[in-house]
């Protein structure tokens, strides 16, 4: 057997235990499907409610960044992969799951596509709470939003969220830098003058340069263009401590979305995180509040990866003919979001503050007078 023959073998042996692990998730019971339950971190049955333990691996590995940029690994075939045509998302499930609606813009234009290309994720941090205890979560946030209609929280249902793996790289790195520049120190004196003394402000500059070493270890990187950056700040931190090996099960009665950066342009992008980092960690170590010019020469050394998926709840819903989207950890539970406005409550407060500015100001010419 030649080279190529052992080469196909072993792919074709790994399609074969890929589709035997997501073909294999039956309840033993009753044959239903099981998915996966964020409340025991376990397998659940959906008809009979038996449950079923499996691995939770925390050997999450680091992979060598050349490895992913030299190769394009394809997941096999343990999921499915779906394209919404309203708004482009691509929509990862697990083979026992059918996604008929997109879970980020609620369009039913969904289409299953052949083959899941790109690279296979290698950690997942679970769901840790499920679609009942998201609706009382969103009931307390709703009752936070002074300006929002009476009862306005009931319009979330448990159909109308939806839980979603979003994709993210992270990157650890050893950089060694070297750097020459210019920066400045602002300073205070006193000064005599005919008129008395004053304080005045100076800036004192000083040329540097020398070598500076960091390690940045897990830059978190968004790989997907459906959620932005402003939003997964607000929605950060994540558990990262739950972080599991990538295991197929965990995608069982959720999806993921499969990312539209490729490796490289997240790279590219952690890269720039890290530069601005180094910069401003250089200008720190002098003490300086002004910059005149740094130049800075960068090499990063042992670079590695790791493509994980990070839990978040889209929730839709519908007031007056307009679309809400509300997002939730799924890990801490925080939730962000726009909610309706009704604006007799805004005119009433408005005119609360207007009084309350009048009633001051009477007090005031009162006090004077």
């Amino acid at each position: 057997m030649n080279e190529q023959d052992i080469i196909e073998n072993n792919v074709e042996e790994e399609k074969k235990q890929l589709s035997v692990e997501s073909e294999s998730i039956k309840c033993s019971g009753c044959g239903s499907n099981l998915v996966f339950d964020p409340e025991t971190q376990m397998l659940k049955c959906s008809y009979c409610g038996a449950t079923e333990k499996f691995e939770h691996s925390k050997d999450v590995q680091e992979i060598d960044i050349g490895e992913a940029l030299s190769s394009n690994l394809v997941w096999g075939n343990e999921a499915l992969v779906y394209s919404c045509e309203n708004c482009g998302a691509k929509i990862v499930a697990s083979k026992s799951e059918t996604a008929t609606l997109c879970p980020f813009c609620g369009t039913s234009h969904v289409l299953e596509e052949k083959e899941l290309q790109g690279i296979r994720p290698t950690a997942v941090i679970p769901f840790k709470f499920g679609k009942d205890r998201l609706l009382e979560l969103f009931s307390s946030w709703a009752k936070r939003k002074i300006f929002a209609p009476v009862g306005f929280k009931k319009l979330a249902k448990t159909d109308s969220a939806n839980g979603v793996y979003m994709p993210f790289f992270t990157f650890d790195s050893n950089t060694n830098s070297v750097y020459h520049g210019r920066l400045g120190f602002t300073k205070t004196r006193v000064v005599h003058t005919s008129k008395g003394t004053k304080t005045e402000t100076y800036t004192v500059w000083r040329n540097v340069s020398g070598t500076y070493s960091h390690f940045f270890n897990d830059v978190l990187v968004n790989a997907g263009n459906h959620l932005e950056n402003g939003k997964i700040d607000r929605l950060a931190p994540f558990d990262n401590a739950s972080a599991c090996k990538y295991e197929s099960r965990f995608l069982s009665g959720f999806v993921a979305h499969h990312y539209e950066k490729s490796i490289d342009e997240c790279w590219s992008s952690a890269r720039e995180d890290m530069a601005g980092s180094i910069r401003s960690n250089i200008v720190s170590l002098y003490g300086a509040d002004k910059v005149g010019y740094l130049n800075v020469s960068t090499n990063h050394e042992d670079v590695t990866y790791k493509y994980m998926l990070l839990p978040v709840y889209v929730l839709n819903y519908a007031f007056k003919g307009k679309q809400y989207t509300v997002y939730a950890n799924g890990s801490t539970g925080k939730i962000i979001g726009k909610s309706p406005v009704a604006w007799w409550k805004v005119l009433i407060a408005v005119l609360i503050g207007i009084a309350a500015v009048v009633g001051v100001a009477y007090l005031l010419s009162l006090a004077a007078g």
